[in-house]
């Protein structure tokens, strides 16, 4: 029974972290509004969903998710505007609570699609979602995150916690994470077939896109969007970093669980896999330099993208 309820901690624990969810202990909390942001992030602090951040971010307030943005409000290159209310990016959504699930109802969204292996919605759940809505499935893989995360956590051996993910192994194995983005074809196919949803709109428009921690998969996919629509990179990176911001408290306290559990004398090792770093961006773009010669190539070689839909996606997208 002991060995039991030990490898049931584990499995709960490394869930917490590899799923980005807060432990069993503190499911039900609130999660901590962001205070500061972490290393190379602006600050970009939470607000009413109906009032946009002059700076183009807005957060849909939640309390079981802290991770969910409306991408609307960039400025593109030409001096347009980004349309708030047509693609939402956002965390896991298993544990949203009624009045959280009320709010999605009043996006009007018509399609969410959720990029989670299977192994992270047996753990996690399914998405709570507002009735007649139902997931698209379109796993993106970890590249094996979840099993190194098992092995590391539930070894509780901190030499081999430093082993693994000491002097920037962590770091290097989150850059061939965001390679495979690049290199994986069908990882490709499911990038592309949500471009595609956006693009021609319809019944899958106003869409939301989710992965777990709403950073890595859903990173890329909300960058390769705004790109493509002509918002500038400094502001399509801007994006990708604020992941750092709202996840911050919510990150530090799954950490902190950790420690308090024993499973692991320094969590800080985990840094580099909680948060998402301009590094892990440009691994994934040296990739796509090198394959297909531009993000152009990328778009319509690599994910099979014609001038029509690309073209579509900033009707659809752009004022």
């Amino acid at each position: 029974m002991r060995i039991t309820r030990t490898r049931t901690a584990v499995g709960v624990a490394v869930s917490t972290l590899a799923l980005g969810v807060l432990p069993a202990w503190a499911a039900h909390a609130e999660p901590a509004a962001p205070t500061a942001p972490e290393r190379g992030t602006a600050r970009h602090a939470p607000h009413h969903p109906s009032r946009p951040a002059s700076d183009g971010v807005r957060q849909i307030p939640l309390q079981g998710a802290v991770n969910v943005r409306d991408l609307g409000g960039y400025r593109t290159y030409d001096g347009q505007r980004v349309r708030y209310g047509q693609v939402f990016r956002a965390d896991a959504l298993a544990r949203l609570t009624d009045a959280d699930v009320a709010t999605l109802g009043g996006l009007g969204l018509k399609k969410v699609v959720d990029f989670r292996v299977p192994a992270e919605v047996q753990y996690d759940g399914p998405d709570r979602l507002p009735a007649g809505l139902t997931p698209t499935s379109r796993p993106i893989s970890d590249n094996g995150l979840f099993t190194t995360l098992m092995t590391v956590i539930g070894s509780r051996d901190p030499v081999r916690q430093e082993e693994m993910l000491g002097n920037g192994k962590a770091d290097a194995f989150m850059r061939d994470v965001y390679r495979t983005f690049v290199t994986d074809a069908p990882n490709r196919a499911q990038f592309a077939a949500t471009l595609r949803d956006i693009a021609h709109g319809g019944k899958a428009s106003p869409l939301l896109y989710h992965c777990t921690a709403g950073k890595d998969r859903t990173g890329w996919t909300s960058y390769l969007l705004l790109r493509a629509v002509g918002v500038p990179e400094h502001t399509a990176v801007r994006d990708f970093l604020a992941s750092n911001t709202y996840r911050a408290a919510y990150d530090a306290k799954v950490r902190e669980g950790l420690k308090q559990a024993g499973l692991m004398q320094n969590p800080d090792l985990l840094i580099p896999l909680q948060e998402v770093r301009t590094g892990y961006l440009e691994a994934a773009l040296a990739e796509v330099k090198g394959t297909y010669g531009s993000l152009n190539g990328y778009l319509r070689k690599g994910l099979g993208l014609d001038t029509r839909t690309i073209l579509a996606l900033r009707e659809r997208m752009v004022d």
